[in-house]
């Protein structure tokens, strides 16, 4: 093993950690500023306190996400300084706008929602909240951009004497086809997955209270405003997670088309498709034989790939044997086909996991019609808070699918990842920072989930106390986190 395979097991770990908060951040807080507008138009008691809970849960996994971000730029001056070297020109200006323009927003602007309560006008403190929400999904789509670029550089040039990337056109950077479609696959699915949230922390409160009644246990049993109080907010999340899936499918054929424009091996990898064809089928099983470069057992749908790679049922699709050797007439000799196991499989959890999630929010729409109607068999509500795991790790597929399906390319066609790792770190170095992060990150995610699961099963009551039968709604203070 070499210090190379340490620093992008190190990366991938540190980065699909991080990529567990990243959704959830951005979904949720579109999420908390539609509650919060709703109390706003309606003054109805249940939305302040949904607003309250679910903003506290949003905290937590902001806060998260900004710790584990971190990380990921130190990595870039200590393990990968050849990479930062040759692209910091480029990478280096969609950064630095996220950071001062749009995590400076959303940072100033959640300081402000967070103790603004009973402090700023109403209006006010609802800006701050949507403001909070353009800020996130103005810093997600910075960082997709320059993420895009590695996959389909764009506006730029090489200096000979430097052998640096400079920029040359921040706009083409910016409205790159491949950020554009990337950002609103990634927003999709952020949607998906704060959805499932929701309805996840739902479904565990709902199904406690069909437990209380079964049981009579009154100590688990959400108290019965509350339970009016989830129901709704369940179907809010059942709703935007439905709406979000059909975004994130239709999002995901584009993706389909760009990456035969522009990543046609990783479009092959991920189809486990050797050799290019005409009419291409879709594969739904494959047993792959790498070394020889075909695949002994594939089952598959005819002409179903080459539809979504060039919208026509006899479009060609190149396969991975023709790309290598294309690849080694253009570029010289190496192996330029990526892990085709771990790329066809991601695809296939990804797709998998993700349409589960929202086959749940169909299912659940349907068992909730109706205005009062809840579903009494145990198992939705199971299969409920099973979806939301499947979300967060349909997303690690996808971003999986996304970085390795570009290798043996840090910048596609220009830096290849071998000549990117940082020449002074050893193997020792890299070894030793990687099990400190990986303990660091592990103590991290048992606060993170230790805090969620405080704040939920304390309910939203702790927050913004219940309205006696007798109480105004004016009677009740704004209680600040």
């Amino acid at each position: 093993m070499e210090a190379l395979d340490l620093a992008r097991w190190q990366f991938g770990i540190t980065t699909i950690y991080h990529f567990l908060f990243v959704p959830l951040t951005i979904g949720l807080s579109f999420i908390v500023a539609v509650l919060q507008t709703f109390w706003y138009r309606t003054g109805r008691h249940e939305y302040l306190q949904a607003t309250q809970f679910f903003g506290k849960l949003f905290l937590v996994n902001f806060a998260m996400g900004v710790v584990t971000g971190i990380v990921q730029e130190f990595q870039f001056g200590m393990n990968w300084s050849e990479y930062s070297r040759f692209v910091g020109d480029v990478f280096g200006a969609p950064l630095a706008m996220e950071a001062l323009l749009a995590f400076f927003l959303e940072s100033t602007f959640i300081g402000l929602w967070i103790f603004g309560w009973h402090r700023l006008p109403r209006a006010v403190h609802l800006a701050c909240i949507w403001l909070v929400a353009i800020g996130t999904n103005l810093s997600a789509y910075f960082i997709l951009a320059a993420n895009a670029w590695m996959r389909n550089p764009v506006g730029y040039e090489v200096n000979e004497e430097t052998g640096r990337a400079e920029l040359t056109d921040i706009w083409a950077v910016l409205s790159n086809d491949q950020a554009w479609s990337t950002y609103i696959h990634t927003v999709g699915a952020s949607f998906i997955t704060a959805g499932l949230f929701v309805v996840a922390v739902c479904a565990f409160k709902l199904w406690r209270s069909i437990h209380h009644n079964d049981t009579g246990n009154t100590d688990v049993a959400p108290p019965v405003r509350e339970r009016a109080l989830f129901r709704g907010a369940l179907k809010v999340g059942l709703v935007l997670t439905l709406a979000a899936g059909a975004f994130t499918v239709l999002s995901g054929d584009n993706q389909a088309k760009l990456a035969a424009e522009f990543e046609p091996m990783k479009l092959a990898a991920a189809e486990a498709h050797w050799d290019s064809e005409e009419g291409a089928p879709f594969s739904t099983f494959a047993v792959g034989d790498t070394d020889e470069g075909h695949n002994p057992i594939d089952v598959s749908i005819p002409n179903v790939l080459s539809f979504l790679a060039t919208g026509e049922f006899d479009g060609e699709v190149h396969g991975m044997n023709d790309l290598q050797e294309a690849y080694e007439d253009y570029y010289g000799p190496g192996d330029y086909i990526p892990n085709v196991f771990v790329i066809y499989w991601s695809f296939r959890l990804m797709m998998g996991l993700g349409l589960f999630g929202v086959g749940i929010a169909a299912l659940g729409l349907y068992l909730t019609r109706g205005r009062e109607r809840l579903p009494r068999s145990r198992w939705f509500y199971y299969a409920a808070m099973a979806a939301l795991p499947a979300a967060l790790l349909a997303n690690i597929f996808g971003w999986i699918l996304t970085e390795m399906g570009r290798q043996p390319w840090t910048v596609h066609g220009e830096l290849l990842t071998a000549s990117s790792v940082s020449p002074g770190v050893d193997l020792g170095a890299v070894a030793m920072s990687l099990a400190v992060f990986t303990a660091v990150y592990g103590t991290l995610f048992a606060v993170e989930v230790g805090l969620l699961w405080k704040y939920v099963k304390k309910g939203p009551s702790h927050l913004v106390p219940d309205l006696e039968d007798d109480e105004e709604e004016s009677t009740i203070p704004h209680f600040s986190y």
